[in-house]
């Protein structure tokens, strides 16, 4: 080799070194500067790859009934997320991913390409374990599990109107479940947690806040008179053939709603049995009118104005009243009758003859006293006030028609209520769907007297000679009162759509229940509420009492009449007849 070769080669040698050593030196500076200078960030950096935030999912709290009797309560389950940048690089497990969760590919691929720029996208909420572990087992990069819960109600739809129900997020949307969101509704937790690359937890780094759960909340309900009046109900609107129907029970004394049911009913564990024409409460959110079933409260403003007594005659003769161009009707002349009998026989006449002798404000008063007109208080969401126009606006045919139930509207709840003032000796106690731990005085609105009188009178309508025979109780002393209502239509009232009502107390010795039967449009050839709501009644009644282990207090309930003293005379007639003018049928309820 020539010197000039050898020269040039050795510097190129040196060149060569030169760079290997610059190249070493660039490293082991970069190396110092990862390692020092920029540590944080890098750090930074791996922690928001790998360390995640995740949410420790709290559970709702309970819902009871009043015997601890379990009525909603939460159950852990898993949701399937996914990252879509991570799914979307495995389109080729796609197909294994799809039909497992039940998702076609074009459902997949839609879903991916609108959330591409998220981290974190919902596949399918609360799967079964089997489908999750499915889910876990395939391992498809980007789709992984979160751990949730579901509410659960085990009593199906035989609560599902008082329950209510909450949605995939665990949210109440209707009834109890949405009254009490607040309570129920726990804070979720969390925690600092390190993953792999599958989005497996691999450490968890720290809990920074524990998780809360919801507060228990006690109803009054009792599942097991719940059951019965679901059942009863449920066998009377088929038997009927009626468009549906509303059953409530209240404890007379306290107020407490023990059951509450509604037909047609839903599955709240079944999402696609949500229908909003079904889950309704109907005996809270609907109003009608009640028809006969006020004519207690209108003898009660008799009796209470002091002008009136239980023998104070009243002329129903011929059973027909004109009042202006309307006429109001018996099913029969009664002749001179007095109040019980007036209750008995459900006169029509009687009753506006009682009402045209009151003020307005007399009649007024004892109505909205007693809770018509106004909510009940109850907090239950989409809860009616009901329809009762104030005494300056009724003119005479107002006044009459509102004696036997026409002109004002009410909820099943209202009615129950207002018959726990009768029940209840004349005080006033506001329902409740949560559990009460102390006795409730209540507001007296009415004298025991005439509370006293009232329940004597409703005990008479179930005996031999009343019109809800069919509502009695073999060894109890029940009472109650009948209703067949007309349904209003466009234009006045309809002819062959009726409303069934009966509202009763029992036993009538010391009132513990008081149970309201609504049978919305009874389908068969019968369709009075003596013969359609009075035997639903009767069977909630005697197994509700044995339920509660209530002492029967008239075994030979049968052979016994109630005595209200001699029959009214010529001498004690007090008769009441407005001025007559030509006659136009009235939409009079049915009496019964």
């Amino acid at each position: 080799m020539k010197d000039t070769e050898r020269g040039r080669f050795a510097g190129r040698r040196l060149l060569v070194r030169l760079l290997l050593l610059m190249v070493t030196a660039g490293l082991l500076w970069r190396a110092v500067d990862l390692q020092h200078t920029e540590k944080d960030f890098l750090i930074g950096q791996g922690d928001a790859r790998h360390l995640r935030v995740m949410a420790i999912a709290s559970h709702r709290g309970k819902i009871l009934d009043r015997n601890g009797v379990p009525l909603a309560i939460s159950t852990p389950v898993d949701s399937v997320w996914a990252n879509p940048g991570e799914l979307a690089t495995a389109r080729n497990r796609w197909k294994e991913l799809g039909p497992l969760l039940g998702l076609d590919l074009e459902h997949l691929e839609r879903v991916i390409a609108q959330r591409r720029a998220r981290e974190f996208v919902y596949l399918k909420r609360h799967v079964p374990p089997h489908l999750a572990e499915a889910v876990q087992t395939i391992g498809v990069p980007g789709v992984y599990l979160q751990r949730e819960y579901r509410r659960y109600y085990p009593l199906g739809e035989v609560a599902a109107h008082v329950v209510g129900f909450t949605n995939v997020d665990d949210i109440g949307q209707e009834g109890i479940e949405l009254a009490f969101e607040q309570r129920l509704r726990g804070v979720a937790g969390a925690r600092r947690v390190l993953r792999d690359r599958l989005g497996r937890v691999v450490e968890e780094v720290e809990s920074m806040s524990a998780p809360k759960a919801g507060g228990d909340l006690g109803l009054s309900l009792d599942t097991r008179i719940q059951y019965l009046a679901y059942r009863a109900l449920l066998g009377a609107v088929k038997r009927s053939r009626a468009r549906g129907g509303s059953v409530v029970v209240l404890e007379a004394r306290s107020g407490e709603v023990l059951a509450m049911v509604n037909q047609p009913a839903y599955n709240p564990n079944n999402r696609a049995d949500r229908v909003s024409a079904r889950y309704r409460n109907r005996a809270v959110t609907d109003v009608f009118e009640p028809g006969s079933t006020i004519k207690p409260f209108t003898i009660a403003s008799a009796l209470e104005s002091g002008r009136f007594q239980l023998r104070s005659a009243i002329d129903t003769h011929p059973g027909v009243l004109k009042i202006g161009k309307y006429t109001v009707r018996d099913r029969r002349n009664l002749g001179v009758i007095d109040m019980p009998t007036l209750m008995q026989k459900s006169s029509n006449v009687g009753a506006t003859r009682l009402a045209l002798a009151l003020e307005p404000r007399e009649l007024w008063q004892t109505l909205t006293r007693v809770g018509f007109g106004s909510a009940t208080g109850s907090g239950f969401p989409g809860e009616s006030d009901g329809v009762l126009t104030h005494y300056f606006d009724w003119g005479t045919i107002h006044r009459a028609t509102l004696s036997f139930g026409y002109g004002l509207s009410v909820s099943a709840l209202q009615l129950a209520q207002a018959y726990s003032v009768i029940a209840n000796d004349g005080r006033f106690v506001r329902v409740s769907f949560q559990r009460l731990d102390q006795p409730v005085e209540g507001v007296p609105v009415m004298r025991r007297e005439t509370a006293s009188a009232l329940r004597g009178m409703l005990e008479s309508v179930v005996g031999p000679d009343g019109t809800a025979q069919r509502a009695r109780v073999p060894g109890y002393r029940v009472g109650g009162k009948t209703g067949t209502v007309r349904k209003s239509i466009t234009g006045g009232y309809a002819e062959d759509r009726y409303k069934a009502v009966f509202a009763g107390m029992a036993p009538i010795s010391e009132p513990r229940l008081v149970v309201v039967v609504v049978i919305d449009e009874p389908g068969g050839e019968a369709y009075y509420g003596g013969e359609v709501a009075a035997p639903v009644y009767a069977e909630i009644m005697a197994r509700s009492m044995r339920v509660l282990a209530i002492t029967p207090d008239d075994p030979a309930l049968i052979r016994r009449q109630v005595d209200f003293g001699p029959p009214p005379s010529e001498a004690t007639r007090w008769a009441y007849a407005p001025n007559v003018a030509p006659a136009e049928t009235l939409p009079a309820g049915v009496v019964q």
